[in-house]
């Protein structure tokens, strides 16, 4: 294939139009050569067998060792600890994912996390109490990215008035806007630098706290770079993520409104139409680099060692013919993986089913008749970096007093 006939990916006019591009290349096959904006050897995979196998291939790694040359020479940093996103079990294989998974597990617990439903209840309600008399708001700055971003700040133990720059910065680091990406990566990571040493001063009843005891209490389980580098993945997969699945979320079911009245008149359906929106709209677009150890075939393609493939979650939500394409909150099969697969499947899944369950049950009751504001296909989208999701949910609805609707 000639350097020319390789396509660009997840360029802004390629975000935006994500799912008609994928669906492109889905006829011509389950993986693809692309080119993203490193211009390193990179794969994509588009259908969902092949991601599954992909996901799990052993001669798969998440250790970018084999192709570290290639990147400084491309000026890629991203994956660095300590400037970076790097230094935790997102970009480490076993036996150190192992390590690092086993000490943040327990945080993750369905039963821990369900004893945070009452405090992401309260959370919610403030969210939707500040706009719910003024007829109209964005979603995105007022509920969809603030819900998940003060669930994760309280779990984190990180104090009220920093959280402004710690949003911004998470945000900048996720690619947002992609010429902050360093800048804001940089910045994420001497602000938590700094938070866990105040932790280790003066600890407290959050996450943050439990690890630094960790890393105090056992010699050598956890290093100062990986203490950092944890805290970040927790920072980065625990915002934009959820924040995106929400707005996905509420995007699909105001284009869809015969399902969000569904959901009004049957709450129950709640946990399964969030299972639905991250097959339709998976909220992490692709995974991180997965590089190849050695040589070998995927896909009916010859991947070589070094090489980069991405996972496309967004592109294998929809493989499955026409009936991929319809949004049914009633669905049962659950295909999707937009969570992951094997020994890297997301820790944090159970805690973003309970806030979309939550964020979203509380919106569809609260604003019966809650509509877009704007033409859905003139909405902006999430123009760099690995999530997808509207940037934008101007929305407006009848405004009603709490006393008058008994909340």
């Amino acid at each position: 294939m000639a350097t020319d006939e390789i396509p660009y990916v997840f360029t802004p006019a390629f975000k935006a139009d994500a799912h008609a591009r994928y669906a492109r290349l889905r006829k011509q096959g389950p993986i693809h050569r692309v080119r993203t904006h490193t211009d390193l050897p990179t794969w994509l995979v588009v259908g969902h067998d092949i991601a599954r196998e992909a996901l799990v291939h052993p001669l798969l790694g998440k250790d970018s060792t084999p192709a570290d040359t290639a990147l400084e020479a491309a000026g890629y940093t991203i994956n660095r600890p300590g400037v970076g996103l790097g230094g935790n079990m997102l970009t480490a294989d076993p036996p150190h994912h192992t390590r690092l998974r086993k000490l943040v597990a327990s945080a993750f617990t369905p039963q821990r996390i369900e004893s945070l439903r009452p405090r992401i209840q309260e959370i919610a309600d403030k969210l939707l109490d500040a706009f719910a008399t003024d007829g109209h708001t964005d979603l995105v700055p007022a509920f969809t990215t603030p819900l998940p971003m003060t669930v994760l700040s309280q779990m984190l133990g990180v104090p009220e008035e920093r959280r402004g720059r710690f949003t911004t910065w998470t945000q900048q680091a996720l690619g947002n806007p992609p010429e902050k990406q360093a800048e804001g990566a940089a910045n994420l990571n001497g602000f938590l630098a700094k938070l866990l040493a105040d932790k280790q001063r003066s600890p407290g009843d959050d996450l943050l706290s439990a690890l630094v005891a960790v890393r105090d209490k056992e010699d050598g389980w956890l290093s100062d770079t990986e203490l950092l580098g944890t805290a970040v993945l927790l920072v980065v997969a625990g915002h934009d993520t959820t924040a995106n699945l929400l707005a996905d979320g509420v995007l699909a079911l105001l284009r869809h409104p015969e399902q969000a009245h569904l959901l009004r008149e049957r709450p129950e359906l709640l946990p399964g139409a969030v299972e639905e929106i991250l097959r339709y709209d998976a909220p992490v677009e692709y995974t991180p680099m997965r590089w190849a150890t050695e040589d070998f075939e995927l896909g009916g393609v010859r991947i070589r060692k070094g090489d980069g493939v991405h996972i496309g979650l967004t592109a294998v939500g929809r493989d499955g013919g026409e009936d991929a394409d319809r949004f049914d909150v009633t669905r049962a099969d659950g295909r999707h993986l937009s969570f992951g697969h094997g020994i890297h499947h997301c820790l944090g899944a159970p805690l973003a089913r309970l806030e979309g369950v939550v964020a979203l049950g509380t919106l569809l009751r609260r604003f019966p008749d809650l509509e877009l504001a704007a033409p859905a296909e003139e909405l902006p989208w999430v123009p760099a970096g690995i999530t997808h999701g509207p940037s934008a949910l101007p929305v407006r609805f009848r405004t009603v007093h709490a006393a008058d609707a008994g909340w």
